[in-house]
């Protein structure tokens, strides 16, 4: 009997080493270069991370991204449940949401990895397409509400201002910019995505849609120029007052006198190397930021020159 019981205990240590040495090789079989994850991301950012994962994947045959694009809310939501290690967003955590994760001995690390900014477009034969950045304050107020009272000589009536998602970064970035209440007036209205922006305002002479401009940078994706012909983007005016209008281009992102820039940033909560680590040193690294150069953004983490041409 005796025999019996070290034979069963010997058996059950045995079935424990085992259990436990396949635990590790699950969990070395991700590096930084091989495995499989899911990530959040900004919807925002869904062209550049579609290049970038792309680019990764292409270099490292055995890692596997699957993004899931989400507006901002719903994507810190599944960051805070653990349904995601890694996302692509414009805001680092509060010292609240760190002080959360360090509570369940998580540490989480914030990558800077690209300089965005919000586009607004209007219609393809709406004329106004020079917009004071003080008037866009009173659009969002509910001040300025009639194309009229942009331009006297518009033939539109009232504006129609559009968000991609009630959800989405670049509401609280509009709220936060102009430290607005909650709530917006009555003829803004939220779809579901920043492609549905640009159709919608496609379809309404008097609407103002507001997009990342990352949906129309990429001049050398057909996406992006599929969009950027359907609508017009508008020059907005300087924060400072002066009569100078700026379109949303690189080199007014890179030298931060565009009034609505904001940064893109890389958040991980791996408690090992894994392929969240190995991906944002990727795209924070040479070959990544010249991925976010090409998209139309600015990048982070590497030096950009930017040349004058003069007019003779």
């Amino acid at each position: 009997m005796r025999n019996k019981v070290v034979v069963i205990f010997f058996v059950l240590i045995s079935i424990f080493i085992i259990s436990c040495s396949q635990g590790d090789v699950k969990k070395i079989d991700e590096t930084p270069t091989r495995g499989n994850i899911k990530i959040g991301v900004d919807e925002s950012f869904q062209l550049l991370v579609m290049a970038e994962i792309d680019a990764f994947q292409s270099m490292y045959k055995y890692a596997t991204i699957n993004p899931s694009y989400r507006p901002e809310n719903d994507l810190f939501s599944d960051f805070f449940k653990d349904s995601i290690r890694l996302m692509i967003t414009t805001r680092k955590l509060t010292p609240q949401e760190e002080e959360g994760l360090k509570s369940n001995n998580i540490i989480a690390r914030t990558t800077k990895i690209a300089y965005d900014a919000l586009a607004f477009i209007i219609h393809k034969e709406n004329p106004d397409s020079l917009i004071k950045f003080e008037t866009i304050r009173e659009i969002f107020s509910g001040n300025v509400s009639q194309w009229n009272q942009i331009n006297s000589k518009s033939k539109l009536k009232e504006i129609r201002l559009v968000f991609d998602n009630p959800k989405s970064a670049n509401v609280r970035f509009i709220m936060e910019r102009f430290s607005l209440p909650v709530q917006f007036p009555d003829y803004c209205a939220a779809v579901n995505s920043n492609d549905e922006v640009i159709n919608y305002v496609e379809k309404n002479k008097n609407a103002i849609g507001v997009i990342s401009v990352n949906w129309i940078s990429d001049k050398a994706d057909t996406v992006s120029n599929k969009f950027l012909s359907k609508v017009k983007v508008v020059a907005v005016g300087s924060a400072l007052g002066n009569n100078e209008y700026m379109l949303p281009y690189q080199a007014y992102i890179a030298e931060k006198s565009y009034p609505f820039i904001r940064e893109v940033f890389m958040i991980n909560r791996e408690s090992f190397s894994g392929l969240g680590s190995g991906f944002t040193a990727y795209v924070a690294g040479e070959i990544g930021q010249r991925v976010v150069l090409r998209s139309g953004l600015v990048p982070a983490t590497m030096p950009i020159r930017l040349v004058q041409f003069k007019k003779e």
